[in-house]
C-alpha cells in the first residue's frame, strides 16, 4: 500500500463515518423517554454500545494525527507551521463546543465549559504536539503511564469526607477536582464526565490511535497490518475486560480499563474494516458511512444545531403548542411505531438526512475541515 493511498485511508473514513452515525444516532432519539437500553449510556460501571462512541472518536483523531502530520513533515512543512496549525484547530473545536452551549441560549453565568468538543480539542492538541517530538515506543510508554498515574490517583488519592479509593459518583475524586475548579459550569452540579481529571486518560486514548496510524503507515504489508490490528484488538479489548474487576470499565470516570477496553474494540472494528475496504476492496457497503466520515465534525456539528431548531421551532395544536420534534414524534411516529420503535425511527431518520444532505460533499470531494 502506497502512501499516497495512505493520505486518505477508505477504512478509516468508514470508521469515522460509522462512529459519527452512532454520535447523531444515540443523541437525537424522539423522546428520551422512550429509549432502547443499548442506546443508553451505562449508569455508571459497566458498558453498553453507546459508550463505544466517543472512545472510538478520540482514538480516530489520533490515528489521523500520525497520517495527517507525517504526510506535512513528508512535504516539507516547518514545525513552526505544524504547531500553528494544531493550535490554531484546537481552539476552533473548543470554541465550537462552547458555541452550541450557547447557541439560541446566551447564558454565561452557569455555561458549561467542559463538553464533547472541548475534549477532542484538548486531546488533539496534547496528542499531536506529542506525536511531533516523541516516537512511538516513547508514545506507549507515556500512554501506560498516564493509565497506570491515573489508576493511582482515583484509588490512593482521599477525597474529603469519603477517602481514598472511592469510585461512587458522591465520592469520586474526578468530581471534587471538578467541583472545586469549575464549579457552576458543570454537566451536573458535583460532576462533569467531560472533566478535567479524566481528560488525562482520554488524551492515553488518543495516544493509542496514533501507535495505530504508525502500524497502518508502515511498510508492512496489508494482510499483516490487518493481523495486528484484530490481534492487538483481542489483547486490549481483554485486559480490559480481565481488570475490570480490581478497576471498573465506567465511561463517565474515563477509567483505564474503559481506555483499555474501547482501544481494543476499536482496534477490532478498525481492522475489520481495514480488511474489508483496503484488502479485499469492498466498498458498497460503506458507502453511506464514507459519505458521513469524510466530513465528520461538520456532520456532529450542524446536526446538532439542527437538532437545537427543532426543539426551538412551535408547532400549535389542538391541544396548545409543542416543539416541532414532539410533534413529529407524537403525532406522526407513534401512531405508525410506538413509543419506543417511534422514537427510534425518529433518530434513524434524523440520521438518515444528514447522509443524504452530505452525498453532494463526497461526490465531488468537498471536505470541510476543521
Amino acid at each position: 500500500m502506497s502512501d499516497k493511498k495512505l493520505g486518505r485511508l477508505d477504512s478509516l473514513d468508514a470508521f469515522r463515518g460509522l462512529t459519527i452515525a452512532g454520535m447523531i444516532l444515540v443523541n437525537n432519539p424522539g423522546s428520551w423517554q422512550n429509549v432502547y437500553a443499548p442506546l443508553r449510556h451505562a449508569g455508571w460501571h459497566g458498558w453498553t454500545p453507546t459508550d463505544l462512541v466517543f472512545p472510538f472518536f478520540l482514538f480516530i483523531v489520533g490515528v489521523s494525527v500520525s497520517l495527517a502530520l507525517t504526510k506535512r513533515k513528508a512535504r516539507g512543512d516547518r514545525l513552526s507551521s505544524l504547531y500553528s496549525k494544531i493550535f490554531v484547530r484546537s481552539l476552533i473545536l473548543f470554541a465550537l463546543g462552547i458555541l452550541l452551549r450557547l447557541l439560541f441560549r446566551f447564558e454565561f453565568e452557569n455555561l458549561r465549559i467542559p463538553g464533547v468538543l472541548q475534549r477532542i480539542a484538548v486531546c488533539y492538541l496534547v496528542s499531536a504536539l506529542i506525536f511531533t517530538k516523541v516516537d512511538a515506543k516513547g508514545r506507549a510508554v507515556l500512554a501506560f503511564f498516564l493509565l497506570a498515574a491515573y489508576y493511582l490517583a482515583l484509588k490512593f488519592v482521599p477525597v474529603p469526607g469519603y477517602g481514598p479509593g472511592v469510585l461512587s459518583y458522591e465520592g469520586n475524586l474526578c468530581g471534587y477536582i471538578d467541583s472545586k475548579l469549575l464549579a457552576g459550569h458543570l454537566y451536573r452540579p458535583n460532576f462533569d464526565p467531560e472533566g478535567i481529571l479524566s481528560t488525562f486518560p482520554a488524551i492515553a486514548t488518543a495516544l493509542i490511535g496514533t501507535l495505530t496510524g504508525d502500524w497502518l503507515r508502515s511498510s508492512k504489508n496489508s494482510l499483516l497490518k490487518a493481523v495486528g490490528l484484530l490481534c492487538a484488538g483481542v489483547v486490549l479489548t481483554g485486559s480490559g475486560l480481565l481488570l475490570h474487576p480490581y478497576f471498573p470499565i465506567n465511561k463517565q470516570l474515563w477509567t483505564s480499563t474503559f481506555v483499555l477496553f474501547t482501544s481494543g474494540a476499536a482496534l477490532l472494528l478498525l481492522g475489520i474494516c481495514f480488511v474489508l475496504l483496503d484488502v479485499l476492496r469492498l466498498k458498497k457497503w460503506a458507502f453511506p458511512f464514507l459519505v458521513l466520515g469524510i466530513n465528520a465534525i461538520f456532520a456532529y456539528v450542524a446536526s446538532t444545531i439542527m437538532a437545537k431548531i427543532l426543539d426551538l421551532i412551535t408547532v400549535s395544536t389542538g391541544q396548545g403548542a409543542m416543539t416541532l420534534k414532539a410533534y413529529i414524534f407524537e403525532h406522526l411516529l407513534v401512531p405508525l411505531a410506538g413509543n419506543l420503535n417511534g422514537s427510534l425511527l425518529f433518530a434513524l431518520l434524523f440520521t438518515f438526512i444528514w447522509i443524504v444532505l452530505l452525498i453532494p460533499f463526497y461526490r465531488h470531494h468537498i471536505y470541510i475541515k476543521i
